[in-house]
Formats: C-alpha cells, structure tokens, sequence
C-alpha cells in the first residue's frame, strides 16, 4: 500500500491530501485488500493517477468508490456551489431531487463523466480486483458506456455496486451498458437500485440476460420496470438458467409477475442444486469407476508380474535343466571320447609293440651287418692313414721350400719399399722447398706492395705539403701580390694535373705490380698441385703393384697353410669315425636292452590301465543313469508347473471376465442416471412450459390483459 500511495504521489499533478491520509491509513491498517475512497471528492488528476495505476498489479480485491462526488472541485462552479449528496436514499426525494435539478446536473456531466471514465478505463485491464462499488456517482452516458467496456474486457470482476447512479435515464449508455453485460462471462452479483430504470431498460436488460451464463444474483429494486418490464425480465427466465436471485421490489411489478418470477428463481436454483448434485454424482462416479480401474489395472499388472515370474522362473529351470544336460551330454561324449582315445593308444601301444620288435630284429641284423663293415672299414682306414701321412711329408716338405721362397721375395719387396720410402721422403723434401719458395715470393710480392703503398703516401704527403706551401704562397701573394692572381692560378693548375698524373701513374704500376703478383701466385699454385698429383699418381701406383704383390704372397701362403689343416682334418675324421663307430656299437647294445625295459613296462601299464579303464566306465555309468533319474524328476516339475500356469491363467480369465460384467453393471446404472437427469429435465421443461402457460392465460384473462389487447 505505500509503494501505491507513491505512485500516485508521483503521478498525480495535484495529489490531494485526505486521499493520501486514506491511503496512509489503509497501509498502516491490518487489511491492505480493499481501496476504500468512498466519500472522498476525488478530482480529475486523482481520477487520472488512479486509472493509470490500477492496471498494473495493484495488491487490491475490492475497490470502494462510493459517494465519491468525482470532480467536485471542477464541478462546484458549474453547479452553483450546491453539493451533489444523492438527495438522501428515498425514492420520491430522489425523484424530486432529479426532477427539479436536471438542468444544473446537464452542466456537471462532463466534468464528472471524464473522471468515471478514466477510472473504468483503467480497471478494463486489471486482474485483480473481484469487488467494484461506485453507488452515489450520478453515472451517465458516457459512465455507462465505459462501464460496458470494462464488462466486456475484464475477467476479474464478480461483483459490481451501481446503486444510486440513474444509469436508466440514458437510454444510450444503458444499452451499451446491457450489451457489455450479455457479453461478459465472469460478474456474479450485479446491484442496480435506483437507478431509474424504466421497461425499456428492463427489455435492453432481459436481452442481455439471455446472452449471460455467469449472473447468480441481480438486484432491481425502487426502479420503474413496470408491467413490461417485469414480463420481459419473466421471459428471459426461460432461457436464462443461472440467475438464482431476482429482486424486483419496489418497481410496480404485479405480484403474479412477481410470484412467477419467484417460481421461476426456485426452479433455477433446484436446477443448479440438481445439477450440482449431478455434477458431484457424476464425479464421484467417475472416480469410482477410475478407482475400480485402476484397481483391476494393478491387479491385472500383479497377475502379469505374477506370471512373469513364473515364466522366467520356468524359463531359468529350463535353463538350467538344458545347461544341465548339455553338460551331461558333454561329459558322455568325453568319456566316449576318453574310451575311444584309449583304445586307439592301446592300438597304438600294440603296433608300436610290434613295431619295436620289428626294430630290434632289424637293429640285430644290423649291428651284425655294423660289426662286419666295422672291421672292413678299419682296414681300409689304416690303409688309408698310412698313405695319408706319407703324402703329408711330402708335403710338408714342399711347402717348407716354398716359405724359403716367399720370405726371400718378402725381403726383397721390403727393400723395395724402403727405396719407395726414401723417395717419397725426397719428394716430400722438394714439395717443401717449393712451398718455402712460394712463401718467399708471397713475401717479396708483400714488401712490394708495401714499399709501394709507402712510396704513394710519401707522394700524398709531398702533394700535401706542396699544397700547403701554395696555399701560403697563394696566401702571401693574395696579401701582397693582387695582381699576379690569374698567373698563379694557372701555374697551380699546371702543377695539380702534372701532379694527378703522377698520381694516376703510380696507381696503375701498383695494380701492375698486383696483377702480376697474382698471376705468378696462380702459376706457383698450379705447378704444385701438378706435382702433388704427380707424386700422388706414382705413390698410389707403387702401393698398388706391392699390395698386389703381397696378395699373391699371402695367398700362397694361406692355401699352403689350409692344405696342412686340410691332412691333419682328415687324419682327425678318420679317428673319430672309428670312435664313433666303436661308441655307436656299444649304444647299440644299450638301446636293445633299454627296448626290452620298455616292452615290459608298457606291458604292465596297458594292464593297470585297462584296469582303470573299466573302474572309470563303471562310475559314469552310475552317473549317467543317477543323471538321468534326475532329469525325469525335473520333467515331472516342468508338467506340474505348467498345469499351475494353466490353472493360474484360468482363474485369471475368469476374474477379468468377471470384472469386466461388473464394470458393464455399473455402466448400465450409469446410463439409468443419465436417463433419469434427462427425464427430470424434461419434467422440468413441461413443468415450466405449464407455469407459462398459465401465466399467459392469467395475464390475458385479467382486465389490464384486456386493456393492453384493445390498445
């Protein structure tokens, strides 16, 4: 509330004093719902602040602008200084009051209008406020009309006071009034008491209850409907099903009229009790047969769980029971395996029997055979050894000679190399005297260039000193001798270019002097890298001719040496041979009595395991039948399990058939009660259609009913 006091401090050019010390005071007070103004005399700025802060989300449910006299200030000196106070709450006085000020009230219109207006302009858009009062406004067309505006727009309002504002004298405004008021679908409670309204108004007012559907309570009372107006207030009735009270006191209405309008607030308000009551039936109906679906949902989904579980637990079984037989299945065709890999090793063992005496006949004959080459060979290999070692002395004879002559040419080209050697030395010797040649003359070509150079600086110096000595002779002369200055001049000249060209003369004897320097360098450079080349050339080709020489040498020497390994070898062989064969005689023998501890042995294990062999087949055949005594326990709980699942899914038919008849029974009982809201309604409608009925029949069997018929 004092955010809202200010903004309206803020918006209003001229804020008004008691309207901020009533807004002060609703903030401090308990209750900040409610903007009380009524009585206040709100001017045309307050009306303009107002409206502009009302649309926004003002913290207010009920809106009181009651009395207020808006504009009274502004309106004062069109009135005459004679305040507007309603002229008391008596019909006849008001009457009286309007009857006789009409013409000063012309005057105040416009200027109370324009303060109404921006109010009501203001709440079209608002959503909070539910309760508007604006009785003793003296409201009028264009009060009315905004207030058809607001109807038409605003969707927060269920209550609206209008009492005091002789909206019926302005048959414009009214009906614009009534048309917002048919086109609003959200008033409950509407109070227009003394409001002037005649049966015009009352038929504008009947049309617009035809279009509502939202109106529950609407009092008329110390109006001018009349006769008319109460028949058409009566006639619209009959289409209009939600207004459950209708005060017409006050308004010259017959009390016939009276009693049928009423009936006819009975009715509608037993229809809406019925309606009500229908409504909670149907609810609860609905809920009910939500909650038995549900129930049979849950239920039914237990069951499927339930017979889910029981599937997978017969599934698992079966799994299990299938993962039990694979393995027993696997271990048979193992054990057949087993007996099948230990008959073709017993088949192995026999042939390999056979086989081994097959070889130890042949290894007898064999080593006969052995013993008899053994011998032979002997012979020959001591034979053989004797010629060998003969033809190794000679041999080693000839080979000895042949040293003798190799280290005689070794000597020979040892001496050839140190001739070689003294000549590369000789070589080396000369190239060293050319280089100390080549330094020498790089030095004299230096000491050349110096002496050179040092001869051009003495001319620079002499040149400079000569300038310097005609620079102060040229001085002396300019002090003393002015008129000889051209002689001198030229002179001087004469001696600069002679000078420039002993210059020029000197530079060129040094580049010659450079130049040939450079050339005899190059030639110097050039005829020691032809003798270094030269001299290379011949060294490589000497080292070529000895290496190839002691090639040859080492070469001779190295197949004289592998010929001796060669004989002493064979010699080797020879005596290993015959020890091998000696060795392998007597392994012979070892491997024939070694076979014999075999046979033996396996002999004795192809029993044992024979033996073992039945005792295994004995066990799995036990196994397998005690396997197989369990396998038909479990095809019996497989049968007994499925005639349970049978007997389950049986019993669940049966219950979802019987679900399913009571969920049919309680459809029927519903359809009966919608037959029998729509008999009532027919009822109703005869009922109403009779009261009409009689009602006409009463009107046009009075004497104002025959009245209104001559007219």
């Amino acid at each position: 509330m004092e955010e809202f006091r200010r903004a309206y401090a803020r918006l209003c050019a001229a804020p008004q004093e008691p309207v901020l010390l009533r807004l002060r005071e609703r903030g401090a007070a308990p209750g900040r719902g409610r903007l009380d103004l009524a009585a206040q005399s709100l001017s045309l700025e307050t009306c303009g602040a107002l409206g502009r802060l009302l649309p926004g989300a003002a913290p207010f449910a009920e809106v009181a602008l009651g009395d207020c006299g808006l504009s009274e200030e502004g309106g004062r000196g069109a009135r005459g200084g004679v305040p507007w106070t309603g002229a008391g709450r008596d019909p006849a006085a008001q009457r009286a009051a309007v009857g006789g000020g009409v013409t000063r009230l012309f005057t105040l219109g416009a200027v109370v209008e324009a303060g109404v207006t921006l109010l009501l302009h203001g709440l079209c858009s608002n959503t909070t406020v539910k309760l508007l009062d604006l009785k003793g406004n003296n409201l009028r067309t264009m009060g009315a009309e905004a207030l058809g505006k607001l109807l038409r727009q605003n969707k927060s309002i269920r209550s609206l006071i209008l009492e005091w504002n002789s909206l019926g004298m302005w048959e414009q405004g009214f009906s614009s009034f009534c048309q917002g008021l048919g086109a609003n679908n959200f008033l409950q409670r509407l109070d227009l008491r003394n409001n002037q309204i005649n049966h015009q108004g009352a038929g504008e007012l009947a049309m617009a209850l035809k279009q509502n559907a939202s109106l529950q309570e609407l009092d008329l009372r110390w109006n001018n409907i009349g006769l008319l107006g109460g028949r058409a207030l009566l006639n619209c009735l009959h289409s209009n099903k939600t207004l459950k009270r209708l005060e017409l006191a006050g308004n010259n209405v017959p009390s016939d009229i009276l009693k049928a309008v009423e009936q006819a607030m009975n009715h509608n308000q037993d229809r809406q009790t019925i309606l009500s009551e229908s409504r909670n039936r149907a609810d609860i109906l609905s809920k009910e047969v939500l909650s038995l679906k549900d129930e049979k949902t849950k239920q039914f989904l237990d069951l499927m769980d339930t017979i889910e579980k029981q599937r997978e637990e017969i599934a698992r079984s079966d799994r299990m029971s299938a993962a039990r037989v694979s393995q027993l299945q696997e271990a048979l065709d193992e054990q057949h395996s087993i007996m099948n890999s230990l008959k073709a090793r017993l088949q192995m063992t026999e042939a390999a029997l056979a086989l081994s005496e097959q070889k130890v006949y042949n290894l007898g004959e064999l080593l006969n055979a052995v013993r008899q080459e053994q011998t032979g060979m002997a012979e020959c290999h001591f034979k053989e050894l004797q010629q060998q070692k003969q033809e190794g002395a000679d041999r080693e004879a000839k080979l000895f000679r042949d040293l003798s002559v190799a280290e005689e040419k070794n000597l020979l080209l040892r001496n050839q190399v140190d001739e070689l050697e003294k000549k590369c030395k000789i070589q080396q010797d000369q190239l060293f005297q050319v280089k100390q040649d080549l330094t020498n003359t790089t030095a004299e070509l230096k000491l050349r260039a110096m002496q050179a150079e040092e001869r051009l600086e003495t001319e620079k110096r002499r040149f400079k000193q000569s300038l310097e000595d005609m620079e102060s002779l040229r001085v002396k002369e300019v002090s003393h001798l002015t008129q000889h200055m051209e002689a001198s001049e030229h002179s001087m000249q004469e001696r600069i270019q002679k000078l420039e060209a002993i210059r020029i003369a000197l530079e060129e004897e040094l580049s010659q002097t450079k130049a040939a320097a450079l050339t005899e360098r190059g030639q110097a450079e050039e005829e020691l890298i032809k003798v270094r080349n030269w001299a290379r050339l011949e060294e490589q080709q000497r080292l070529e001719h000895l290496e190839e020489k002691l090639r040859l040498m080492t070469e001779s020497r190295d197949e004289a040496q592998n010929c001796c390994l060669k004989q002493k070898q064979m010699v080797a062989e020879a005596q290993a041979k015959a020890n091998q064969l000696s060795l392998h005689a007597d392994g012979l023998r070892r491997r024939l009595e070694e076979l014999q501890q075999d046979l033996n042995s396996k002999e004795e294990e192809k029993v044992t395991e024979v033996n073992k062999v039945k005792v295994e087949l004995k066990e799995q055949i036990g196994h397998l039948q005690a396997e197989r005594t369990a396998q038909d326990g479990l095809r019996e709980k497989i049968a007994a399990l499925e005639r349970q699942l049978k007997a389950i899914s049986s019993s669940h038919r049966e219950a979802m058939l019987d679900k399913e008849g009571e969920i049919s029974v309680l459809l029927e009982k519903l359809r009966m009660k919608e037959a029998d809201i729509s008999r009532m309604r027919e009822e109703e409608a005869q009922r109403a259609s009779f009261l009409q009925n009689a009602i006409m029949a009463y009107v046009q069997g009075s004497p104002l009913g025959t009245h209104s018929s001559r007219k």
